[in-house]
C-alpha cells in the first residue's frame, strides 16, 4: 500500500513539474456521487494547450464504513467555440473501503484495497476570469472483491485556474 502511495505521489510530481508551454493549473472540486464518495478535490495540470493530467482525492467516513480513492486521468482536450472545450481521458486509480462490520463486507476480511480503470468524457467552459465549470461522465471498471463491476459516475466540476 504505501509502494501505491508513493507511486501517486511520483507521479503527481513530475505533473507539477512537467515542461509546459502554457502554465495553466486548476483545483476545485469534483461534485458526483458514486459508490458513495460523493465529493472529490480536483486538480488540473495543463502539459500544453491540449493535453492534460488530472489527479481526484475523494473519501467517505461514516459510521459504517471509510474509505479513500485516488483518480489519475490523462485528458485530451478539443476546442468547440470560445470557452467551450470537450475532452477525453483514460487512466486508473487506487481505493480502499474499511468496513467497521465485518457482516457488511463480502470475504472473511473487513478491509480491501483493489485498483480500477477509468474513461472520462466531459464538456466544459472557461470564463474569462479564473473559473472552470465542466460536467463529465467517468465509467469505471473495478478488480477487486467489494468493487468488481462497471461503475457509471456523473459529476460536476468548479475548479479554480491559477
Amino acid at each position: 500500500m504505501k509502494k501505491l502511495m508513493i507511486m501517486a505521489l511520483v507521479v503527481f510530481g513530475f505533473g507539477l513539474h512537467a515542461n509546459a508551454q502554457e502554465e495553466k493549473n486548476a483545483i476545485g472540486l469534483r461534485l458526483g456521487d458514486s459508490d458513495g464518495f460523493g465529493t472529490e478535490v480536483s486538480y488540473q495540470r495543463y502539459l500544453d494547450s491540449k493535453h492534460r493530467l488530472e489527479f481526484d482525492l475523494g473519501w467517505r467516513s461514516n459510521k459504517n464504513f471509510n474509505a479513500y480513492r485516488l483518480t489519475g486521468l490523462y485528458q485530451w482536450v478539443w476546442n468547440i467555440d470560445g470557452g467551450f472545450n470537450w475532452y477525453v481521458g483514460a487512466g486508473g486509480g487506487v481505493a480502499q473501503v474499511d468496513f467497521d462490520k465485518k457482516d457488511n463486507f463480502p470475504g472473511n476480511d473487513d478491509t480491501e484495497t483493489y485498483v480500477y480503470a477509468a474513461g472520462d468524457i466531459g464538456i466544459e467552459y472557461d470564463f474569462d476570469f479564473p473559473l472552470l465549470l465542466s460536467l463529465d461522465f467517468r465509467p469505471e471498471f473495478g478488480f477487486g472483491d467489494v468493487n468488481d463491476d462497471v461503475d457509471f459516475d456523473i459529476a460536476l466540476g468548479v475548479r479554480y485556474q491559477f
